[in-house]
């Protein structure tokens, strides 16, 4: 048995020094601080404060800061990094999920999302001054315009909703550990692991699925501007009566699925 042990420790090991690995890393790492910066701005928002809260924003934000291009071309990077890395697990599978189509259909779709966020931030760089938020809704609304566009819209909204449900399912029911092979971890940090992995997963599941939710309600009453991302998701719960308390808690839920994604970036087998 010890010797088995030792064979797979040395086998993640080799897995984790390849450059695929360290690219998954630097992109869990990126995404992480990100998550981070959006918690933030989600509690700046709570407080009444005018801002983009999305993944764009973020980015925004580390240009406002000193070393701010390095830092915005580290988080390119990263972001670049880990959309190799989901589309290497669509081209030949998922570690730990053998050849199943399905979690290599889920790799290729964050693969192509994060490819899309290197392209932001580059867009920054460069100068851009859009929004993430007004870039959906501009696109929304010219798909609505084609027949069957609303149809389309619809479509991706219903599917944008039940990925955010299913992400929070698969939250509570801790499938995210499968990713941290037992013996990997000492206690407290697998149980630290799962309390972060838990709230944050849950957080990131029920916000997506109130985007998902916006985007049905843009073709059904074919407003385009209900199609505004998370930053709209954000600002729809901020408007309700207890919006600030919803706010708060949601921060704290990104924040946490941010700090969570650093620590997978630490300890998560790739």
């Amino acid at each position: 048995m010890g010797t088995l042990q030792r064979s797979s420790r040395q086998a993640e090991q080799a897995a984790n020094s390849r450059p695929v690995g360290w690219l998954a890393r630097a992109g869990m790492t990126a995404r992480g601080v990100v998550y981070i910066l959006i918690g933030l701005l989600t509690l700046a928002l709570a407080q009444g404060r005018s801002t983009e809260v999305d993944q764009k924003g973020a980015m925004k934000q580390l240009l406002a800061h000193p070393y701010g291009k390095v830092l915005l071309v580290a988080m390119i990077i990263g972001f670049a990094g880990y959309a190799f890395w989901r589309l290497t697990e669509a081209a030949f599978g998922v570690t730990g999920e053998g050849k199943d189509a399905g979690p290599r259909i889920q790799s290729l779709v964050r693969g192509l999302i994060y490819a899309a966020l290197a392209v932001s931030g580059l867009a920054l760089l460069r100068g851009s001054s859009s929004s993430q938020s007004g870039q959906q809704r501009e696109i929304t609304a010219r798909v609505m315009q084609h027949t069957g566009g609303r149809w389309l819209v619809g479509t991706v909204g219903v599917v944008i909703a039940i990925v955010g449900l299913a992400l929070a399912w698969e939250g509570l029911r801790r499938r995210f550990m499968r990713y941290f092979p037992p013996g990997q971890l000492s206690e407290g940090t697998r149980r630290l692991v799962t309390v972060l992995g838990v709230v944050g997963n849950v957080a990131r599941g029920l916000v997506f699925a109130v985007v998902g939710t916006l985007v049905v309600i843009a073709a059904v009453r074919f407003q385009p501007s209900k199609a505004g991302g998370l930053d709209e998701a954000l600002k729809t719960l901020r408007d309700r009566n207890d919006g600030e308390l919803i706010l708060i808690a949601v921060a704290i839920g990104l924040m946490a699925f941010g700090v969570y994604g650093l620590l997978e970036a630490r300890y998560r087998r790739v």
